[in-house]
């Protein structure tokens, strides 16, 4: 065994390398074998570097404990130990190596470079404009697939028409009321007071009015059969107001009836048909009313179907208003406009409005009492510009002036009828081909929209007349020629307005690309 050498009194055993003991005296002479070499100190530091430098106390001290702690002889007998040869261990040991991964890192990853706002605008640049590009791309696939607006159509012509020269003059009826308007066209006013007044048997026009809209008749179609109860043979006798003969058990068509009720104006049908329709002449009433509500007839009521009742009121304006809308049913324009008919027992009954058939007039219907004096409501045609006008008016509560009140309401109407057959005129608005509007297709494009033949209005000295647009579906392509709506001139709402198909001027084309991509709305 052998003692391990004490470590030095060093603080930097580094500091140089140590090779070799000191040769003894005794052996100073003798030649030094390989094994015996003494070793030379090598400085690893500049010992004149001042940090290198020890106080001379400490230097002292440590060659003291240097020599003090000189390895001793070994014992007889026991092998020394070589001397250590190299340097001497350090007291700190290395780090491990980091891993590959890290050292990879180490070398690769540089530092950033100094902010600048010009560095910072460029990053904020790659950063945004993807998003931007993609935001682009969304909205134009967005906007290319989004439903184009439905085309409209636009009128750029005059909407309206002023006939040339003064407004004519009516020879109104010097007492009672009267109204006089041109179907489709216009009206030529009104006389008189318009304050609600008994009209007697003119309360028939809504009678038969209510029956046919409850019970439409196709042009020359008798109808459904009416079965004649015994009221309505029991007041065929009665003498003091118009009746036809009819017995119960017997049965007559609707427009049989209607015929009895408009031409010979038989009360005793026309309760008949209230009690057809609605089971009682209460219930009957109720519906003449509601309907002269629905037609605007503010001064109108009624009582009774047949208008015996001095309680059933109305004025010429309103009669007026109502037979208009009576005139656009095909039957009773057939029924009104006949001179007399035949009854099913072949007994012949004339029209008590002896103006019928002629002077073009058409109906409508009479109605006299001692209480409501005579009373006419009428129509009347008149072939003007190549298409026939019906002219409608009333008088309500004409005096006997001579020849009885029928034929005072007679005679005031024919004055009427006769005036305004002679101011109509007819006067053309537009040529064919002229550019009445445009078709919009919601995105900036129009097309023009052009008349395809001439427009021509009708009316009298004065009278302004609307042009209106009434579109059909318009496409959003069509070929020139296509139709697209109607130009109406005067009162669309009624079949006396004249009108006049309208279509496309130029190809109607579809909107393109980029007034889809750039379209707001």
């Amino acid at each position: 065994m052998f003692k391990a050498p004490r470590k030095p009194a060093v603080d930097q055993p580094t500091t140089m390398l140590k090779l070799g003991g000191a040769a003894s005296g005794e052996k100073a002479g003798r030649a030094e074998g390989d094994a015996e070499r003494t070793s030379k100190f090598v400085a690893l530091r500049n010992p004149d570097d001042p940090a290198n430098r020890k106080p001379p106390q400490a230097a002292q001290t440590a060659q003291t404990a240097q020599t003090s702690e000189a390895p001793k002889a070994p014992r007889t007998g026991v092998t020394a130990a070589r001397p250590h040869v190299g340097p001497d261990r350090t007291t700190q040991q290395p780090l491990p190596p980091k891993p590959p991964l890290d050292l990879l890192a180490e070398l690769t990853n540089t530092p950033p470079p100094p902010e600048t706002p010009l560095r910072t605008t460029v990053r904020r640049v790659k950063i945004w404009t993807p998003l931007v590009l993609l935001l682009v791309i969304i909205l134009g696939v967005v906007q290319s697939m989004r439903p184009l607006p439905a085309p409209t159509l636009d009128l750029t012509a005059q909407d309206s028409f002023t006939f040339e020269g003064g407004k004519p003059q009516i020879p109104w009826p010097d007492s009672g009321q009267a109204a006089l308007d041109v179907q489709g066209i216009g009206s030529f006013g009104s006389s008189g007071d318009q304050k609600p007044v008994p009209i007697a048997s003119v309360a028939k026009v809504m009678t038969a009015y209510v029956i046919l809209r409850d019970h439409p008749l196709k042009s020359g179609a008798e109808g459904p059969k009416i079965k004649i109860d015994q009221a309505a043979e029991d007041q065929s006798d009665a003498g003091d107001e118009s009746t036809v003969n009819v017995y119960a058990g017997d049965s007559i068509s609707e427009r049989e009836a209607l015929k009895a009720v408009l031409i010979a104006s038989a009360n005793n049908v026309a309760r008949l048909l209230a009690r057809w329709d609605a089971g009682s002449e209460k219930a009957f009433v109720e519906k003449m009313n509601a309907a002269a509500k629905d037609l605007g007839m503010t001064n109108t009521t009624y009582t009774d179907p047949s208008g015996l009742n001095n309680t059933t009121v109305s004025t010429a304006v309103d009669q007026v208003k109502l037979a208009k809308e009576a005139m656009k049913s095909p039957a009773f324009r057939e029924v009104a406009a006949m001179m007399s008919y035949n009854d099913y027992k072949g007994v012949n009954h004339g029209n008590w409005n002896h103006l019928v058939g002629h002077n073009g007039v058409v109906g409508i219907k009479t109605g006299t009492t001692t209480s409501a004096l005579g009373n006419l409501v009428f129509a009347a045609k008149k072939e003007v510009g190549g298409e026939t006008r019906t002219i409608v008016g009333a008088v309500v509560r004409q005096p006997d002036v001579g020849g009885g009140i029928l034929d005072a309401a007679l005679d005031a109407s024919d004055e009427l009828i006769r005036a305004a057959q002679d101011t109509l005129q007819s006067s053309t608005i537009l040529k064919k081909g002229s550019v009445v509007g445009y078709v919009d297709d919601g995105l900036g494009g129009r097309t023009p929209v052009v008349a395809t033949k001439d427009v021509k209005a009708v009316g009298w000295g004065g009278l302004t007349v609307k042009l209106t647009f009434e579109a059909d579906e318009v496409p959003h392509a069509a070929k020139a020629g296509t139709k697209v709506g109607t130009l109406t001139v005067g009162d669309g709402g009624t079949s006396g307005a004249v009108k006049v198909p309208v279509a496309l001027g130029e190809v109607l084309v579809e909107p393109g690309l980029s007034d889809k991509l750039t379209r707001l709305g």
